[in-house]
């Protein structure tokens, strides 16, 4: 390609600022370098962490940095070393990794590459620590070793799935983060057994999809708990055959749950990050075999309390990442369960915008409304 080993120009919306409207900026993007490549980014869309880190509460702060980790594109170029992707791939970024070298990546009981792990910190590339992109010199940082809020960007060849060509883009891109995070929580990990009753905290994106997968499960009762009372139709949409707000109830939401279930759901998933949150899906699940499953990302400080009395009374506390997917080995699997009809997603993409509204995205989210807006590049 005529691009390859260039230099490119391209647009990408950059958060110069915590908290401040993403600015849309002409940024010059590198080739890529040792086992990394630069995709053309088709669809984005946008996660609730990526507007945690803009608003940087309770984190360090990075910036200028261009956010984004949930998108689908095509490979415009690869870097030395790169041997299972090439320029035309249809490919999903993912914010974690599969290396397929160390110790987690062999293990068939984790998905926690040690290299390629999460880091909300590491604002340059792991081969040299340096950035891909730049404006007038000045680098801009990444996020997550993805920044998919850019028309090209550069990520490790380890963090890219490739996937079925035939695939719309524009829908699987949610695959590569909420959809896959929230399904697999109760399937991979909370494991209910048919006709069992889940609690699912948070209704959001990833809550619905976890929604989504208890009610696959063959869960009979399914318990939305949010502090958005507007949420509850869509989530019947999903399965959700209860609702709770917990500002609706003078009781603690745990004694509500276990008050309506006879002394507790069977699993609860909790997918806010909340704290108080974790800790509610924990106690309200069933003493003898409930099992709680968190999802959320808690802030740096928090801690988690409750009494020892808990685990004695034989409840399970389990924690997931990805839905402990495997991003490369995974992800194109699930992709082939929408292609067969097997998993929706539509239902998940409420609202679309091009690219130079991407700021409405953030407008949406922030307000609880729709549950994923597809972002256009080159729109």
């Amino acid at each position: 390609m005529i691009t390859t080993g260039q230099i490119i120009r391209c647009k990408a919306a950059v958060a110069w600022e915590a908290g401040k409207p993403l600015v849309m900026e002409e940024v010059e993007v590198a080739p890529p370098q040792k086992h990394e490549v630069r995709i053309k980014i088709l669809f984005t869309s946008l996660c609730h962490t990526d507007v945690y880190f803009w608003e940087a509460k309770g984190q360090t702060p990075l910036f200028p940095r261009i956010f984004g980790h949930e998108a689908g594109g095509i490979v415009e170029s690869i870097g030395e070393g790169v041997t299972d992707l090439a320029p035309g791939d249809h490919v999903l970024p993912i914010f974690t990794g599969e290396c397929g070298d160390w110790p987690h990546c062999h293990s068939e009981e984790s998905n926690m590459c040690d290299l390629l792990r999460i880091n909300t910190e590491r604002g340059g590339m792991i081969h040299d620590g340096e950035s891909r992109f730049s404006i007038n010199g000045k680098p801009i940082h990444h996020f997550v070793g993805t920044s998919t809020f850019s028309e090209y960007t550069v990520i490790h060849s380890g963090q890219v799935a490739k996937i079925n060509p035939d695939a719309p883009l524009d829908k699987v891109c949610i695959v590569s983060c909420g959809l896959s995070t929230g399904l697999e929580a109760p399937l991979n990990v909370a494991n209910p057994k048919k006709g069992q009753s889940v609690a699912i905290f948070g209704l959001g994106a990833v809550g619905l999809a976890a929604v989504e997968g208890a009610r696959i499960a063959g869960a009979s009762r399914i318990i939305g708990v949010d502090l958005n009372s507007k949420r509850f139709d869509e989530a019947k949409k999903f399965g959700v055959t209860e609702f709770v707000n917990p500002k609706d109830h003078d009781k603690l939401v745990q004694q509500v749950i276990a008050e309506m279930t006879n002394g507790g759901v069977d699993r609860s998933v909790e997918c806010t990050g909340s704290v108080q949150a974790m800790i509610q899906a924990f106690e309200c699940v069933h003493d003898g075999w409930g099992v709680a499953v968190l999802v959320g990302v808690p802030s740096k400080d928090d801690a988690f309390k409750t009494h020892p009395m808990n685990f004695l009374n034989e409840r399970t506390l389990k924690g997931t990442f990805f839905g402990n997917y495997k991003p490369k080995t995974d992800i194109p699997g699930l992709v082939e369960k929408y292609m067969n009809k097997e998993l929706e997603i539509e239902k998940f993409i409420t609202h679309t915008v091009p690219f130079s509204e991407i700021n409405k995205a953030f407008d949406y989210m922030m307000k609880g409304e729709g549950i994923r807006c597809i972002i256009t590049m080159g729109a």
